[in-house]
């Protein structure tokens, strides 16, 4: 009763608005003077369907998976072999060692030591 006199009233000043202005001000679904949506039974449906999916997603969250022993330092392995791998693969890319006299050779090419 009291949802069907909403719609009733809110039918009436949308029409009453949209008389004396001719028209909506702005877009008609957003704003102070919008016009309200119509619930369809869908919607409630899909209402429904999401809020019980919500619930169970809940439930089985709720439940872990492994014991707190079993959950303690489970990964400690793996984490270690994945941070020696990332360690390696930066010292691949990693210059070959060079000596000063590499990089100074080219001075030296006339000089002796006798002259």
């Amino acid at each position: 009763m009291n949802s069907l006199f909403f719609q009733i009233y809110s039918a009436i000043m949308f029409l009453t608005l949209s008389l004396l202005r001719k028209g909506i001000p702005g877009k008609q679904w957003i704003g102070k003077y919008r016009r309200p949506r119509q619930i369809t039974w869908q919607m409630k449906c899909n209402t429904l369907k999401n809020l019980e999916r919500e619930a169970e997603n809940e439930y089985w969250i709720s439940r872990p998976y492994m014991t707190r022993e079993q959950e303690h330092s489970h990964a400690a392995e793996r984490r270690a072999q994945a941070w020696l791998k990332i360690k390696e693969n930066k010292f691949l890319n990693f210059p070959q060692h060079k000596h000063m006299t590499d990089h100074l050779s080219h001075l030296r090419v006339t000089k002796t030591w006798s002259s």
